[in-house]
């Protein structure tokens, strides 16, 4: 009886230790996602050292390919984030922060055609996304298609009236234009929300006083 009561204690403990020991794909995304900071990952190499985990434990898990895009974007390897954000639309083709991740490296690498599909593709499935607009916004500014430009920078700032990003870039827009009253006023409403680098440049250079 002794021995039965031991042999079962024993169980128990090797069945605690292993839950304790192993962790989840949530987990350990979870984990990562401690070391990000609003805009990036603080420590890129443990991020990925933590997701790849996470792929290990659980391969056909979108998100943690897309985090992990991510982290290679933040070290500044675009082919191996692309590689992570297709594999992630794969296994989730609604993933809309795929899409938009995947676009802004296409925006990055100038393949701005690539890039205006996938922002579309996230603007259709997640309509209220104001970053999307903004970023798809950057693209059409690129592109001189300054109509479709302001419509989205429009758009971005509806959804978020304090946007500080969709006030600059309007008014880049605008000033590319030459219609400086309205450029100057969006740079100066995008500086009273905190970002005044764009006014400051074009103050230095006679505009918008």
């Amino acid at each position: 009886m002794q021995k039965t009561i031991v042999f079962i204690f024993l169980i128990l403990a090797l069945i605690c230790s292993c839950s304790k020991a192993s962790k989840n794909a949530d987990d350990l995304i979870n984990e990562a996602n401690l070391l990000w900071d609003g805009k990036q990952y603080t420590d890129p190499k443990k991020a990925m050292a933590l997701i790849n985990e996470a792929i290990k434990t659980q391969p056909d898990y979108a998100e943690s390919y897309n985090q992990r895009g991510v982290a290679y974007k933040n070290l500044g390897d675009n082919k191996l984030a692309l590689d992570d954000f297709n594999t992630a639309i794969r296994l989730q083709p609604d993933f809309v922060l795929a899409y938009y991740n995947r676009g802004t490296i296409y925006h990055n690498l100038g393949q701005y055609q690539e890039a205006l599909h996938d922002f579309s593709e996230a603007i259709r499935l997640k309509p209220d996304f104001a970053e999307v607009y903004n970023k798809r916004g950057i693209v059409y500014n690129k592109q001189k298609n300054y109509k479709l430009a302001i419509e989205d920078f429009n758009r971005a700032i509806k959804i978020e009236p304090n946007n500080a990003n969709a006030y600059n870039n309007r008014g880049l827009a605008y000033l590319l234009q030459e219609k400086n009253k309205e450029g100057c006023s969006d740079l100066k409403k995008a500086c009273s929300l905190g970002f005044c680098k764009a006014l400051e440049l074009t103050q230095s250079r006679g505009y918008c006083r």
